[in-house]
């Protein structure tokens, strides 16, 4: 009698397994990418909706922070019903989708590339965290009831969340940055360099970071007259400017001023409007030049600053406004650096 011929199993009646790229293009791909994209579009124009302002807000919580999470849950849960998601899909699908979201923001002048560049960290890890969410609820062994209630719950999470959000008092956080530079130059030279600061030639600007992602370049800074009480007028590219008023003289040691930004002044296309200086979410508010004199014979110059933030998320956008201030600050501080020790 023959022996039994073992036939292989019909593959077709396996469930696919996780670790392979066998789904359909336009369903398991493209449609969960386009729906992320228009879900954080719609966001954006809900949160930065003037007539709904008292509701919403671009510089909450519920934005900056929820919308990339439901965005990157509502990717990979719409592409987890064409079947398993594997772990690479679930990272780029909700990535890409961010991604696509933010170029279209700023395609459609919504947002800057100033805040478009401060939230990118931010939108890319949390719209992945959210499809890895998506991932494991879709695993659980919850009824189909239950995983959807649960979905629909966290992608509309940032519209039930930020009517709550908008009933708390916005926090203010004054932050103090410090630079300082050695310069090998009489006391009396750097303190010409400070108290005036003649106009940068385009020779002597060099790269910064800051300006790199949009912050403009600062040119120069006028003086009405020596003493308490002098005007000083800060100018910064494409009309940026900002009226320092000294409250502390002391010639070769330090000088202290004021500082206000009229936002009304400043062009809308300079800065995007929640970075805008003086505006309601940041502000800088007094600088401090201070010389020592050093032993060797140089010159140790300190650069510090005050500024406000105002947002319900002060513990990440002051990681920002700190660089930011403490960039523009060393950049100022090199090219008088350059000018003192330049030889005459």
């Amino acid at each position: 009698m023959d022996a039994p011929i073992d036939l292989p199993a019909d593959s077709s009646s396996q469930p696919p397994a996780r670790g392979r790229l066998e789904r359909p293009w336009l369903w398991g791909v493209m449609v969960p990418l386009l729906v992320g994209v228009a879900h954080g579009l719609m966001a954006r124009y809900v949160f930065g909706s003037a007539q709904l302002e008292s509701f919403f807000g671009v510089m909450t919580v519920s934005f900056i922070f929820v919308v990339p999470f439901s965005l990157g849950l509502l990717t990979v849960s719409l592409a987890e019903r064409s079947g398993p998601v594997v772990l690479s899909q679930t990272v780029t699908l909700p990535a890409g989708a961010a991604l696509l979201a933010l170029a279209a923001s700023m395609a459609l002048a919504w947002e800057g590339l100033i805040c478009v560049v401060l939230w990118l960290p931010l939108y890319f890890v949390l719209s992945v965290l959210g499809g890895l969410v998506a991932s494991a609820i879709a695993q659980s062994r919850r009824s189909a009831a239950a995983r959807n209630a649960t979905l629909s719950g966290l992608i509309l999470a940032p519209y039930l969340l930020a009517p709550l959000e908008s009933r708390f008092t916005t926090p203010q956080s004054v932050r103090v940055v410090e630079n300082s530079i050695v310069i090998r130059a009489p006391l009396e030279t750097v303190w010409a360099n400070v108290a005036r600061v003649p106009a940068f030639r385009e020779e002597e600007h060099h790269f910064a970071w800051s300006h790199l992602i949009g912050f403009p370049r600062p040119l120069e800074a006028t003086l009405s007259h020596e003493g308490v009480g002098g005007v000083r007028h800060a100018t910064f590219e494409r009309g940026v400017l900002f009226i320092e008023t000294v409250t502390h003289w002391a010639p070769n040691e330090r000088l202290t001023f004021s500082i206000h930004a009229d936002a009304t002044t400043i062009p809308p296309t300079t800065l995007d409007e929640h970075v805008t200086v003086g505006g309601p979410f940041f502000d800088v508010l007094e600088g401090e030049y201070e010389l020592h004199a050093r032993e060797d014979g140089t010159v140790l110059l300190e650069l510090r600053s005050r500024h406000r933030v105002s947002t319900h998320f002060n513990f990440y956008a002051t990681l920002w406004t700190d660089w930011i201030m403490s960039d523009v600050q060393g950049y100022i501080l090199e090219i008088v650096r350059r000018r003192c020790e330049a030889p005459r």
